[in-house]
């Protein structure tokens, strides 16, 4: 009896082996990436320390991609292993030698500093949105009337929700709230009418495809109009002082134009074929849909309150942004929930799906400027100005082009890639005999919306649709590759040939 229930145990045990020795693979690789690279001998024209930080960047990279963790526990990993080690990866050999610098004290308020992003607070009051929705049912009314009038097929649905943000795109400088404090809330209604459930197999069915609409539809309007990402007005200021040209709203919507129209044509196609829902066509569930619409009623108390908040969100998002920052505007909206009883504090402390992308994404806010501080993106722009030297510059701008796109991968935060490697990129290209500077400025600049789909921290709406359940993380980075990588060949093959006869 033993002996076979011995023979039992050990047949039983190897398919369990496979799995554990896949995690444990998976948790050391991102750690031995890490330590390949703090092997490599440091470039030169770059600091130890610097190189440093890049090694232990690049294995949180990795870690984000194949996830043997949560993000917030590989990105939480990645800023306390920083700060232990500021001595060698985060601070240079002259702060050091400053007797009044506290590498300690610095070393944690380095760590916690993405906690003070606006974009980090805006992310989260979006979630603070979605609970009220939810609460309220207000979302789940909207999500209704859409499922009424276009739910029969999932390509109409896809349609209505990129249509939605066009039109609140060029009125909302921020597509955090406007993708994910305006739009998210809504469709995330949408799914469970369909049997769709997050973090589930039946994902599939349709919120898997209108999750990812959302955040490309986002994405495209950003690039669309000058005033539908801030950004793009910071772009605009850094190309006045550094090449003296001027760009209005009209040659920007111009310019982008042709591209612009193409893309929110297709992409909700695109994604169809590409990321297919299992859900096509259902002509009972827009029937269910207007008798449970019968059944909610009239609209309730706290719908209006809701309904009345989100409204006054998004004019202080449109028109006030010179007299309060758009995550103020989120906050002040949620202690309105709050004190009217449309959210109460368990509703906040509950929320594990915000708190979760709050830390993940405030840890990569202080990665990613991390880089920046250490110096590691000011010796890439000289770099690359060197080994540009003496090419066509045609062959140049494209290469810089798609440097400064690629360059994404390492930022969490549109702003912070705008800030850090437009002034460089903009120096190199006007130090080259040949280049069409209108053009190139114009073409640097539209591509900062688009790009923010390579990853799911590229933009500010993209930890929200990420955090959603409904799209994995293998399927956010492949479909964040095959659609960055179509955008950016569009912009060479559409809008480049447009701009150069335009302007």
């Amino acid at each position: 009896m033993n002996t076979q229930t011995t023979q039992s145990e050990s047949l039983q045990a190897p398919p369990a082996a496979p799995g554990k020795k896949n995690r444990l693979i998976m948790l050391c690789l991102p750690i031995i990436v890490a330590v390949l690279l703090l092997l490599v001998p440091t470039p030169a024209g770059l600091e130890p320390y610097a190189w440093h930080f890049f090694a232990i960047f690049v294995g949180v990279i990795v870690g984000l991609i194949f996830e043997p963790l949560p993000g917030a526990v590989i990105g939480l990993t990645g800023v306390v292993v920083i700060a232990l080690f500021s001595q060698w990866v985060l601070f240079s050999p002259a702060e050091l030698a400053d007797p009044k610098f506290k590498t300690a004290a610095q070393s944690f308020k380095w760590a916690v500093s993405g906690f003070g992003n606006s974009t980090v607070w805006l992310i989260f009051g979006a979630f603070m949105f979605a609970a009220g929705y939810d609460k309220t049912q207000f979302g789940r009314r909207l999500a209704l009337i859409l499922v009424k009038y276009l739910g029969r097929r999932s390509l109409t649905l896809g349609y209505a929700i990129t249509f939605a943000d066009l039109l609140l795109a060029p009125f909302t400088p921020s597509n955090t709230a406007r993708s994910g404090g305006t739009i998210y809330p809504i469709i995330a209604n949408l799914p469970p009418l369909y049997g769709s459930k997050p973090n589930d197999p039946s994902a599939r069915k349709i919120g898997s495809y209108l999750m990812w609409v959302a955040i490309t539809a986002a994405c495209i309007t950003s690039s669309m109009f000058l005033s539908a990402l801030a950004p793009n007005l910071l772009a605009l200021a850094l190309v006045k002082s550094v090449v003296g040209f001027d760009i209005s709203w009209g040659m920007w919507f111009l310019a982008f134009l042709p591209l612009g129209v193409l893309l929110i044509l297709t992409m909700p196609l695109l994604a169809y074929w590409l990321y297919p829902p299992e859900v096509k066509v259902n002509d009972e569930v827009p029937r269910w849909a207007t008798a449970e619409l019968a059944k909610l009623g009239k609209l309730k108390r706290n719908e209006i309150l809701l309904l009345g908040f989100v409204v006054a969100a998004l004019m202080m998002w449109i028109f006030a942004t010179a007299w309060i920052e758009p995550a103020m505007a989120a906050l002040l909206v949620i202690v309105l929930m709050l004190w009217t009883g449309v959210l109460n504090w368990n509703d906040i402390t509950s929320n594990k799906a915000a708190w979760n992308t709050f830390a993940w994404f405030a840890t990569l806010v202080a990665l990613a400027d991390g880089l920046a501080r250490v110096g590691f993106i000011a010796w890439l722009g000289k770099e690359g100005a060197m080994l540009l030297q003496g090419y066509d510059p045609q062959v140049s701008a494209v290469v810089l082009l798609v440097a400064f796109y690629l360059l994404h991968y390492l930022f969490a935060s549109t702003t912070a890639h705008t800030t850090a490697l437009l002034p460089a990129m903009l120096t190199i290209a006007a130090s080259i005999p040949g280049i069409n500077m209108p053009v190139f400025c114009l073409m640097m600049c539209v591509s900062l919306g688009v790009m923010g789909i390579i990853t799911p921290y590229g933009t500010g709406p993209s930890p929200i649709y990420y955090g959603s359940g409904y799209l994995p993380t293998k399927d956010y980075w492949r479909l964040g590759t095959i659609f960055g990588a179509l955008f950016l060949v569009l912009l060479m093959v559409v809008a480049y040939p447009w701009m150069v006869m335009m302007f």
